[in-house]
């Protein structure tokens, strides 16, 4: 394998499969403590939507073929599914998003994070599915990144010039660039502040805790599917956060279907 960044070793992906493993196995017997079978069912819905996501990025950290990635992404989804239908039942709100987009900066992150997963593994199928719950908790049209990322695959979306979180406006700004050059800039501008944004995400400096820890990567993925969609020039784009062969994939992958479609 050849690892997709400098804190990330062989050791760390190996222990992470293996606790993957074994936390399947624990908790297929047993209960969370919970006040309720709702809550329990909700708190086990979390645990393995954010294993699923924390798979997922192991996996493309650690240097796997991104086409291992795809059943990964797919099992994902379903936990998200899985995890709004649990919680919806517990809050008894049908609606409820499985990630507060509004209101938490790094859970707004996860999810254009996995819309990015989405884009550039070529899943609009995926994309619908994730896209639903949060449209249906309200989110539809209340965002300009959100609504940017998905209005070149989905139709009928919102045109709206406003943003949840200020971390994200180098990223809507390189979309309106007037110029190439531009963009590419603020492309840059958004890497380079990407984690330092980030201090209050459960993940931040995971990468410090050792083998034994939590690090599965750092990943701005919405940048990668933002440069894709918007054909932004990335070839000078060298920040350990940007997820350059991903797009290089999807590029490759987009060439692939339009050429079939030709003959």
């Amino acid at each position: 394998m050849n690892l997709r960044q400098k804190y990330y070793t062989d050791n760390h992906y190996n222990t992470l499969l293996k606790a993957y493993d074994e936390a399947e196995d624990f908790y297929r017997t047993r209960k969370f403590k919970s006040d309720s079978c709702e809550e329990e069912e909700m708190l086990r819905s979390r645990f393995f939507q954010r294993l699923a996501l924390n798979k997922l990025l192991a996996t493309y950290t650690a240097g796997e073929e991104i086409s291992t990635l795809l059943p990964i992404l797919e099992d994902l989804i379903e936990k998200y599914e899985i995890r709004q239908n649990k919680l919806a039942k517990n809050e008894q709100t049908p609606d409820i998003s499985p990630l507060a987009i509004g209101d938490y900066p790094y859970q707004y992150q996860e999810c254009v994070q996995v819309i990015g997963f989405c884009i550039l593994l070529h899943r609009t199928d995926l994309l619908k599915r994730i896209v639903f719950l949060i449209d249906n908790a309200g989110y539809e049209g209340t965002d300009t990144l959100y609504e940017d990322l998905l209005c070149k695959i989905l139709p009928g979306r919102h045109d709206i010039d406003q943003w949840y979180h200020d971390v994200y406006s180098p990223l809507v700004q390189a979309i309106y660039s007037k110029t190439t050059t531009e963009a590419t800039s603020h492309l840059e501008k958004y890497c380079n502040q990407w984690y330092p944004a980030f201090k209050q995400a459960p993940w931040y400096d995971t990468h410090h805790q050792g083998e034994e820890g939590s690090y599965v990567g750092y990943w701005a993925i919405e940048a990668g599917a933002i440069a894709f969609l918007y054909g932004i020039d990335d070839s000078t784009v060298d920040h350990m956060v940007y997820p350059k062969d991903l797009v290089e994939y999807a590029r490759n992958h987009q060439l692939h279907i339009e050429s079939q479609a030709i003959h």
